[in-house]
């Protein structure tokens, strides 16, 4: 059986191509047609990554988004047919991994969830532990704590953190981030690096205003402190 995939849709066309699509690549699909009963189906079922729609009934996906990060980390991409930045930020503040904007193929939103189980699970296969001050971060465990306080991160954070802790003192522009942390660049969603390291700034940096380890490169992008 393979890693089972919540997709939260109130349009039953698109869930059911969805949902022939990821079977094909070997996924199990399980899927929520409101946010309210989304949030059910993820207590039962447990889903290693979710699809959810940002339009939905009632509980919108905003408010799915914010309520699954309060118990998990799971992976989250967006779909939604809002074009404007800000809902796309305003996703990725509240901790989505991902954004697709309708009208999408098929083929690539099983990419976009391939990539995200990937580099989730390259993380979790390797058996290293970084550190710099009070922060350590586990590869193996894929954890993370800030002197004796466990931070809960996101995969994206997560990866975002991994990447540059790797190469203490390298620039890395927004691009090479998202290739990096997604296993392939879409351009276009570059700038969504920003809010990922907004999240993960409050929460490692005792003054996410002015970091201590995390720290913008202008003109280029972000690196790790060498000195941290």
């Amino acid at each position: 059986m393979g890693k089972k995939i919540l997709v939260v849709e109130d349009e039953k066309k698109l869930v059911n191509i969805l949902k022939g699509y990821l079977e094909q690549a070997g996924f199990t699909v399980v899927a929520a047609y409101d946010g309210q009963h989304a949030l059910t189906v993820f207590r039962h079922e447990k889903p290693a990554l979710v699809l959810l729609d940002l339009n939905l009934p009632g509980m919108d996906g905003l408010d799915v988004c914010r309520a699954l990060r309060k118990e998990s980390a799971v992976p989250v991409i967006m779909l939604t047919a809002r074009v404007e930045e800000t809902d796309r930020l305003i996703g990725l503040e509240l901790g989505a991994d991902d954004y697709i904007s309708k009208p999408f193929s098929p083929r690539e939103v099983v990419a976009r969830v391939r990539a995200v189980l990937r580099r989730t699970e390259g993380q979790s296969a390797r058996v290293e532990t970084l550190s710099a001050g009070d922060l350590i971060v586990d590869l193996g465990k894929h954890s993370a704590r800030l002197k004796d306080r466990a931070i809960e991160l996101t995969p994206t954070e997560f990866a975002l953190l991994a990447v540059m802790m790797q190469n203490p003192g390298r620039a890395f522009t927004r691009l090479q981030l998202l290739d990096q942390v997604q296993g392939e660049a879409f351009e276009g969603y570059e700038r969504t690096i920003d809010a990922h390291v907004k999240n993960l700034r409050q929460k490692i940096e005792r003054d996410p205003k002015n970091p201590r380890y995390v720290l913008t490169v202008f003109g280029v992008g972000y690196k790790f402190a060498e000195d941290a």
